[in-house]
């Protein structure tokens, strides 16, 4: 169901924030660079007509307590002359005054009872005020309720559009979108937070119709009610046109006038609506569908003379244009003028410029159809005269060529009688050989007797039957020396089981064997990996009085280029480490004659770590 119109509501003044607000009681454009903590607006003059920066106060705490006097009261400081509309905001702030110091000390307040004082100082001062501001962190939980944010440059506030409010906005309002917002400033208690009630919305720079109306055009063209392949062509002479306007607009005269000067004999039937207001939208429909439910209209027409946007809403509803697509007849979407489009336009079949040219486009001119006619049926009327006179030669000719019919008959008739005959002697034909299968048929049904063939299955059975006893006879002595046997077998199972103790016995000794054989070949193989280890160890070669040296830096020396004079190095023992100093270059020292034999010959450098040093 369409939204109806909200009522008309007299335009609050915009005031800009550099001005000074006119006398309209509780009435601001506020914006949140123009509040302090309490949400009362700052003064933008000093009282000379110049324009002051405006102070913004801490954004928690309390306000700062007025300069005092030497004993203790505040001190008199020169008045300022008050602003325009400061009247309003002493009243405002009065309540919020710090109270003088008394020997006892400031006045303490509890935070239920500042927050109430907040509250009542915000709904005291400001009444109804209009804010301009951007829409951010837009929400709508299940309640249907609108939750965002109005944001400037400078600051932003908590907003809220309830239900009720929100289904009358002609727009879907959406984050970035500016707008200015009118409603009251409310403080909740609980968290501390201002924020303002909106009872509407209206957008900055597109009006809120033209933005409702591309929402809505866009929503309705991507459920595909705007395709071409939709669209229905108009009959070419309709009996009966239904017409959905106003009886007393000049619409509807024009259209009936000019569409009975064209072709009189067009009915037109007439389903009274409203066509602009509230509730149109709702009569333009029930129109449309009592129309399109009659089933005797040919088509529709919707139509209303020109007018602005708010004249031509109600064929925007999108309740009219469901009712248009639901429609089982062509519809014609007339609105307006020429330069008027409605979403009507785009749902409808057709869509003329004017009533008049509704009523162009749907009825032909009667005398120029006649006229047409008349041509027709003349070019008809020749067309059907040449023919049978080309046909009329055609059969002149035709009989020309067939000749005397009474020679053509009696070769038919000879033609017949030699057919005839060949007839006849292939019917005696096919009978005599009818005659011999039957003759053949009869034989075998004989020989298929039921009464031979049970003569011939009981002979049968009882050679079958003689066959069965003899069998029986020789398999039964065979049959009683199994069961002997099997019975011997479950008489002495005491023999098996000392079988199968004896067989077990054989296959524990192999697998002891098998075993042994593998731990000696398993031991053998890891002696032998152990003795080449032993060899290959770096520790065998320093028990042989061997030593590794590495640098500072950790590396392995090779010669003795790598070390210099100075250097501190760490010798590897057999039995533990040195830290050593490099004092310089030294003769080599060939091992003495009681070192181990396999070290002599062997030098430092062929100690190599990385074969399993440290």
């Amino acid at each position: 169901m369409a939204r109806q119109a909200p009522r008309r509501r007299r335009a609050p003044t915009i005031v800009d924030a550099e001005s000074r607000p006119p006398p309209l009681a509780g009435l601001h454009l506020a914006t949140r660079s123009q509040l302090d903590l309490f949400g009362k607006p700052s003064p933008s003059d000093d009282g000379g007509g110049k324009a002051a920066p405006a102070k913004r106060p801490p954004a928690r705490g309390p306000r700062a307590p007025a300069p005092r006097g030497a004993d203790g009261p505040p001190a008199p400081g020169p008045e300022r002359p008050a602003p325009a509309g400061a009247s309003a905001q002493a009243k405002g702030t009065a309540p919020m005054a710090r109270e003088p110091a008394t020997q006892q000390g400031p006045k303490v307040y509890g935070v239920g009872e500042l927050a109430r004082r907040i509250k009542g100082t915000l709904e005291a001062e400001f009444g109804e005020v209009l804010v301009r501001g951007e829409i951010s962190n837009l929400r709508q939980p299940g309640s249907g309720h609108l939750y965002f944010s109005l944001k400037d440059d400078a600051g932003s506030l908590r907003a809220v559009l309830f239900r009720g409010q929100a289904r009358l906005l002609r727009f879907r309002p959406e984050n970035g979108q500016e707008v200015v917002a009118r409603g009251r400033i409310g403080f909740y208690e609980a968290s501390g937070d201002a924020q303002i009630v909106c009872s509407w919305l209206d957008p900055v720079g597109a009006g809120a119709l033209a933005l409702a109306f591309e929402q809505r055009k866009a929503k309705l063209q991507a459920e595909g009610l705007f395709d071409e392949a939709r669209k229905r062509p108009l009959p070419f002479l309709p009996r009966r046109v239904g017409v959905v306007t106003s009886p007393t607009g000049a619409a509807i005269h024009d259209f009936v006038r000019i569409l009975h000067r064209r072709f009189p004999r067009i009915e037109v039937l007439i389903a009274p609506a409203r066509v602009q207001g509230a509730g149109a939208a709702e009569e333009i429909a029930a129109g449309v569908e009592r129309l399109g439910a009659r089933g005797d209209c040919d088509l529709v027409v919707v139509t209303r003379g020109g007018g602005s946007i708010e004249d031509l809403w109600a064929f925007n509803e999108e309740v009219v244009a469901r009712a248009i697509a639901a429609c089982p007849a062509p519809v014609v979407s007339a609105v307006g003028h020429e330069v008027d489009v409605t979403i009507a336009d785009f749902v409808a079949d057709v869509r003329a410029p004017t009533p008049s040219g509704a009523a162009e486009l749907i009825a032909p001119v009667e005398r120029e159809l006649r006229a047409a006619l008349a041509v027709a049926r003349s070019r008809l009327h020749r067309a059907t005269v040449g023919g049978l006179e080309a046909r009329r030669a055609r059969a002149h000719r035709l009989l020309a060529r067939l000749g005397d019919p009474s020679r053509r008959i009696a070769d038919e008739r000879l033609s017949l009688d030699g057919r005839r005959q060949r007839a006849c002697e292939a019917i005696r034909a096919r009978l005599r050989d009818e005659g011999r299968a039957l003759v053949g048929r009869q034989e075998a049904l004989r020989r298929s007797n039921p009464v031979a063939k049970l003569q011939i299955q009981s002979r049968r059975l009882a050679r079958l039957s003689e066959r069965l006893r003899h069998a029986g006879r020789a398999i039964a002595p065979r049959r009683r020396e199994t069961l002997r046997l099997l019975a011997r077998e479950l008489r002495s199972p005491r023999e098996r089981i000392l079988g199968e103790a004896r067989r077990l016995g054989s296959l524990r000794d192999r697998l002891d064997g098998a075993t042994s054989r593998t731990l000696r070949e398993k031991r053998s193989r890891l002696e032998e990996r152990a003795a080449e280890l032993r060899a290959l160890s770096p520790l065998r070669v320093l028990a042989r009085g061997y030593s590794i040296a590495f640098a500072a830096s950790g590396a392995v020396l090779y010669r003795a280029d790598d070390a210099k004079p100075g250097d501190r190095l760490h010798l590897e023992l057999r039995d533990g480490a040195l830290e050593v100093e490099v004092k310089g270059r030294a003769a080599p020292r060939k091992p003495s004659a009681g070192a181990d034999a396999e070290g002599d010959g062997a030098e430092p450098a062929a100690i190599d770590p990385r074969a399993g040093g440290r």
